[in-house]
């Protein structure tokens, strides 16, 4: 979940994000340094990298899937929680600090790790986790249903004044729609206080724990009840049926049996239990897994653990291939964006260590 500790404007994490660089005045260097930095993903982690780098002297280039900078800040976490010129005048910020952004970059496409490294002196993988987790169900596959992120971001997109076809049809757009979203976390609790604002004729969330065990931040699923979000707790969807479109989802009720290893109580299904919900429009929020970044970015040898996050020394949050380091959720795994910035600020002060060092040796070798 993106798990930004929301208030209905601005959150800690995100006003933070927009005043720790009100003055752009800290960019003015006195002295370029030789040796460059490449960043991978321009989401909290990557930007706050990029600006404690840059403010180092260090050449930087910021490389970017997406055609805006800001990762989840932009396109996943809606307009309602973090307004998006804060986040663009932070990149603008950035950029005129010398900061080179390339966006609609994929590693592996338009270029390969490898080819990275040989241009950089030093590498930092934040691309953050983006791949949404699945829920295999008969039914899958009919129309009008969505992951959360391309729901958010065409929610988004929308908000900065983009043209997105699939929204102005209507098909991405929840007004005068039953709408159920699935999943009990942050980001589920974006998904069902976004289709609301979208005037949505009815919003339901079925989430399989009860309340007590939501991963979701109380207050907003306080703001989402208070907004007339109805949440069905203890329920798994067990089917989608439709003719080519959503109609009705098949929901099983669940009870919580034993505690389970981390000692939470586990969902299991009540038997004939079975009841159906009306939905012509479903969105799957139940969170979000690495990539298979050795494949992606063709790198057969960058180290993953058997989550698929990126294995990094802990004191030094190096990986395996020297010179190459990674820092938020694509190393904690899907976390809150304070976590992020923190990761990024002490990814660059270890890889100021490591240029030093590698400066050092070239001094001695000369």
């Amino acid at each position: 979940s993106f798990g930004l500790e929301s208030q209905t404007n601005s959150t800690p994490s995100s006003s933070a994000f927009a005043t720790s660089l009100a003055d752009p005045g800290i960019f003015s260097l006195k002295h370029e340094k030789d040796q460059s930095v490449g960043i991978i993903g321009a989401g909290p982690a990557g930007l706050a990298a990029a600006e404690q780098l840059r403010k180092n002297g260090y050449k930087i280039t910021v490389y970017d899937r997406y055609d805006r900078a800001g990762g989840l800040l932009i396109y996943g976490i809606p307009n309602f929680k973090l307004e998006k010129h804060v986040v663009e005048r932070r990149t603008k910020l950035l950029k005129d600090g010398g900061i080179e952004f390339v966006q609609n970059f994929e590693v592996g496409k338009d270029a390969t790790l490898e080819q990275l490294r040989k241009k950089h002196d030093a590498i930092l993988i934040a691309t953050g986790v983006y791949k949404p987790r699945e829920v295999e169900l008969p039914g899958n596959d009919l129309g009008n249903i969505f992951p959360a992120m391309e729901f958010l971001t065409a929610s988004n997109k929308k908000g900065l004044g983009d043209k997105v076809e699939l929204f102005d049809k209507g098909t991405l757009n929840a007004e005068g729609k039953d709408v159920v979203v699935i999943g009990g976390g942050d980001t589920a609790m974006d998904c069902v206080r976004t289709a609301v604002r979208q005037k949505a004729k009815s919003v339901k969330c079925l989430y399989r724990r009860d309340k007590e065990n939501m991963p979701g931040s109380a207050r907003e699923v306080a703001n989402a009840e208070e907004e007339g979000v109805e949440f069905v707790w203890l329920s798994s969807p067990k089917e989608f049926k439709g003719k080519n479109k959503i109609e009705n989802l098949v929901v099983n009720q669940i009870e919580l049996g034993d505690p389970d290893e981390s000692g939470r109580r586990k969902p299991e299904i009540k038997q004939g239990s079975e009841f159906e919900v009306k939905a012509d429009m479903a969105i799957k929020a139940l969170g979000f897994d690495p990539e298979n970044l050795p494949l992606l970015f063709d790198a057969q040898k960058l180290q993953v653990t058997k989550w698929g996050t990126i294995k990094t020394d802990f004191n030094t949050m190096e990986t395996n291939l020297r010179g190459v380091f990674a820092a938020g959720d694509i190393v904690r795994g899907a976390s809150l964006v304070v976590w992020a910035i923190k990761d990024g600020r002490d990814a660059a002060s270890s890889m100021k260590t490591y240029l030093e060092n590698m400066e050092l040796k070239k001094t001695k070798v000369a």
